[in-house]
């Protein structure tokens, strides 16, 4: 476990380098799935370019996905379960604990990276937060992105958040590498913690892009077919496999 402990503190501080951007003080949150089926969480309030080994608690996902699944389950009784696990370790877990264990679990991630880049949360508080994850600009976009990102208004995080996007993956056509939520960040799901940089980074991008693509007089995107055959194209699944173990 050290090994993976390492790779999402290094992850963690990468993420939280203050020069990237991505995010300040104690915003954003990682994660990493476990050989044991269990995962690691950064605890509420380390910051994310601080971040050691002691900065992280240890879940049992299904616990997690349990409250959402309870009716009666609210803030009160997350806040109470959270208590409980810091009783036990030390530390209280991230509030967004329980969208990571849906990213990790029904996401198909193994590593999740939650930041606050500023040009895409520029993006995210303006009328075009939507076009994110609708509107594929270039090929490398659709490439490390995928072909469709999902993109959730904004919804108090917590239990409440993590309900929708539960929800918004069970009908998704397939797992999204990013999920952008209005007025509030992003999620990269990975297969690796490498690749949750990569999409990280890539979604700065793509935020750049269509910011500087509106401020030129407009957006002129991919059209559908285009994106579909860059996304099926078997040349780009070698290099999204390659990139993902880069």
């Amino acid at each position: 476990m050290s090994t993976e402990i390492d790779r999402l503190v290094a992850l963690s501080r990468l993420l939280g380098d203050p020069a990237r951007g991505l995010a300040i003080l104690g915003e954003g949150n990682t994660s990493i799935r476990l050989a044991n089926g269990r995962m690691v969480v950064k605890a509420s309030g380390a910051s994310l370019g601080a971040a050691t080994a002691d900065d992280f608690v240890e879940l049992e996902p299904s616990a997690l996905l349990a409250l959402l699944d309870d009716p009666d389950a609210d803030d009160e009784t997350v806040a109470r379960e959270f208590a409980a696990v810091e009783s036990r370790t030390g530390r209280r877990p991230s509030v967004e604990a329980m969208l990571h264990a849906v990213c990790l679990e029904l996401g198909g991630a193994a590593a999740v990276g939650h930041t606050h880049p500023v040009p895409v949360l520029a993006i995210l508080c303006s009328p075009h937060a939507e076009a994110l994850a609708t509107e594929m600009l270039f090929p490398d976009q659709v490439v490390v992105l995928g072909r469709s990102p999902l993109y959730v208004p904004y919804v108090d995080p917590g239990l409440v958040l993590a309900r929708r996007v539960r929800d918004e993956l069970s009908a998704h056509a397939e797992p999204p590498n990013a999920i952008y939520l209005g007025n509030h960040g992003l999620f990269a799901l990975g297969r690796t913690p490498e690749e949750v940089v990569q999409i990280t980074e890539m979604a700065v991008k793509a935020a750049l892009v269509l910011a500087g693509a509106l401020a030129a007089g407009g957006v002129r995107a991919l059209s559908p077919a285009a994106a579909d055959r860059i996304h099926g194209r078997p040349d780009e699944h070698y290099r999204r496999a390659a990139l993902g173990s880069a």
